[in-house]
C-alpha cells in the first residue's frame, strides 16, 4: 500500500494556489499543510524578534523579514514560512513575485507544542540545505529559553542554549547580541 497522498502538487502548483490563498500553507514534498494561528505569546515573541534585530542591524546591509515571506529550499520541494528571517546583502528572490527568499543568513522559529519536533527535526534538516544560512534560532514560547545553532566550516552545527530573563544570545555572523528580556518583552507566564 502506498503512503503517498492521493494528489501531489508540483512546486509551481503550490505557489499558484498559495499566492491566491487567504491563509498561509507550507509545502513539503508535494503536499500543502495549512498553518495554524499562533498564541498571544507566540505573536508577541515573533513580533519582538524583528524589533530587537532591526535595532541591532540598522547600520548594516541586512534586512529583517517577519513571517509573511516564504523560504524555498534548494530542491524546490519545500517552502516554509519562518517566524523571522534575515538576509544580508542583496535579497535573492525565486521569481518576480518577490515573495520567496532564497538566501537567508538567519532563520528564527518560535516553538509551540505542536511544531517543536518538526522545527527541530525535518524543518531544520531542510534549512541546512540553504547555503547562505549561518544561524538558526529556536525560541521557546513557554519559558525564557533560546537555542542557537551556528554553522561550522565542516558543515556541523554548534549548539548553544541560553535561559533566564537576564541572559543574552550572541549572533556572531550578524555581529550582534540579543537580550532575552528584549525577545520576551511584555510576555506573561500565566
Amino acid at each position: 500500500m502506498s503512503t503517498l497522498p492521493s494528489y501531489y502538487l508540483s512546486p509551481d502548483e503550490y505557489l499558484a494556489i498559495e499566492r491566491k490563498a487567504e491563509f498561509k500553507s507550507e509545502y513539503v514534498d508535494g503536499v500543502m499543510y495549512a498553518m495554524a494561528g499562533g498564541s498571544e505569546r507566540h505573536n508577541l515573541i515573533a513580533g519582538n524578534m524583528p524589533t530587537a534585530l532591526n535595532n541591532q542591524l540598522r547600520e548594516v546591509a541586512c534586512r529583517v523579514y517577519p513571517s509573511d515571506l516564504k523560504i524555498r529550499m534548494p530542491n524546490s520541494r519545500r517552502f516554509f514560512y519562518p517566524d523571522v528571517s534575515v538576509v544580508c546583502g542583496e535579497t535573492q528572490f525565486a521569481d518576480e513575485e518577490r515573495d520567496v527568499i532564497l538566501n537567508p543568513i538567519l532563520i528564527v522559529e518560535v516553538l509551540s507544542e505542536s511544531t517543536a519536533a518538526f522545527d527541530r527535526g525535518k524543518k531544520f534538516q531542510s534549512y541546512q540545505q540553504i547555503e547562505a544560512l549561518q544561524e538558526y534560532l529556536l525560541v521557546s514560547q513557554d519559558e525564557f529559553v533560546v537555542e542557537h545553532f551556528l554553522r561550522q566550516e565542516d558543515q556541523h552545527w554548534l549548539y548553544t542554549k541560553v535561559s533566564g530573563p537576564d541572559s543574552s544570545m550572541v549572533l556572531p555572523t550578524l555581529r550582534c547580541e540579543l537580550t532575552l528580556s528584549d525577545i520576551y518583552n511584555k510576555v506573561t507566564w500565566q
